[in-house]
């Protein structure tokens, strides 16, 4: 990305151009993210094309103030991240699956590598981490979203939060490109979860808003709320909560 584009994605999230690619840094970068690009799939939902390029992600980021899933939130937001100057990979990983670790691809994750170390940046897998964490050490990391662990599995990366395992992280770099036939997978194939049900969700201030096909989950630190929303509460929801202008609620919403 020129110096523009750059520009045009920290005003996206809030953010002025930083003075140096440091950990402080990178922990602003990945809170502001989290709180104003959405993790949803309403691409999935319309059939709309997804192409794993860094200039058409941060395209959808930027221009049509979108969001995205995994490979789109971690690729786009690793193209803000190289042009700042951090040195990033990005990583396969095969999320948990409440019995095993599933197949590879399945996710995509971002490390980057700073003076004293390497560190995991994922604002891609809905509620996760709010800053970035140690990859090299195994002690339980404290954070806004929880306490994480990062533990050594054969030549992997096991990630644990508060709810149990999240993914095992192959510690191997890949390109967008490899992740092309998993992608294409999660958006066509009906048992993907993608899609099944619309889902949008987003950190706020105090804890998560999502909508998953028409109710709208609110959690906050005195706990969590549910309700139906009607089409004109959908919409409006969707403007002023995510930034998505949207004519119509998609028929995906009563799906499920």
């Amino acid at each position: 990305m020129d110096d523009a584009r750059v520009d045009a994605y920290l005003d996206r999230i809030g953010v002025p151009r930083p003075a140096a690619a440091d950990l402080a840094t990178l922990r602003v970068l990945q809170r502001a993210h989290l709180a104003a690009v959405p993790f949803e799939n309403l691409s999935v939902q319309l059939g709309e094309p997804i192409v794993l390029r860094a200039d058409a992600l941060v395209a959808k980021v930027v221009d049509r103030r979108r969001g995205g899933f995994c490979y789109e939130l971690n690729g786009a937001f690793a193209a803000l991240l190289s042009a700042l100057g951090y040195d990033v990979t990005l990583h396969s990983c095969r999320v948990w699956t409440g019995r095993r670790f599933g197949v590879p691809l399945d996710h995509m994750a971002v490390r980057v590598l700073l003076p004293d170390g390497p560190y995991l940046v994922d604002v891609g897998f809905g509620k996760f981490a709010h800053h970035p964490l140690r990859l090299d050490v195994t002690d339980p990391q404290p954070d806004p979203g929880g306490v994480y662990e990062v533990l050594p599995d054969g030549p992997d990366l096991a990630v644990r939060g508060d709810g149990g395992w999240e993914y095992l992280l192959d510690q191997r770099p890949y390109e967008l490109l490899d992740f092309e036939p998993l992608c294409w997978w999660h958006r066509t194939s009906p048992a993907s979860h993608f899609t099944r049900k619309l889902t949008c969700s987003i950190l706020t201030a105090d804890g998560r808003v999502t909508v998953s096909g028409r109710t709208l989950i609110t959690t906050t630190g005195d706990g969590r709320t549910e309700r139906l929303l009607d089409d004109a509460e959908f919409v409006a929801v969707y403007r002023d909560t995510f930034g998505i202008a949207l004519d119509t609620v998609p028929p995906s919403a009563d799906k499920g």
